[in-house]
């Protein structure tokens, strides 16, 4: 698979950015180069290697699923520059 300079131009409008003509050949050349390495991959024989998350097998670290609130209202609320009732006061917004 190959681009060519109206390819670039043409994802480079829709990503809503200004490329010269110059930049344009640049850029032509730099995702033919990345997409002849992605080519290469193809290449890679992985019949026998199993679909992973990660190269090295981890185990997610696992704790007790258990709901609190905190009980940290008043430590909380000291940030606040104002409120009341436990509850933060903000400015009116709407009107």
């Amino acid at each position: 698979m190959s681009v060519d300079s109206s390819t670039v131009k043409h994802v480079a409008s829709l990503a809503r950015i200004a490329v010269t003509p110059e930049e344009a050949e640049r850029l032509t050349a730099e995702l033919n180069g990345i997409l002849a390495f992605v080519d290469e991959l193809d290449e890679v024989d992985v019949t026998d290697v199993p679909p992973m998350t990660a190269v090295v097998a981890t185990a997610m670290k696992m704790r007790e699923d258990r709901v609190t609130d905190g009980d940290r209202v008043d430590e909380v609320l000291s940030n606040a520059p104002e409120s009341e009732d436990g509850y933060f006061l903000v400015p009116k917004v709407v009107e």
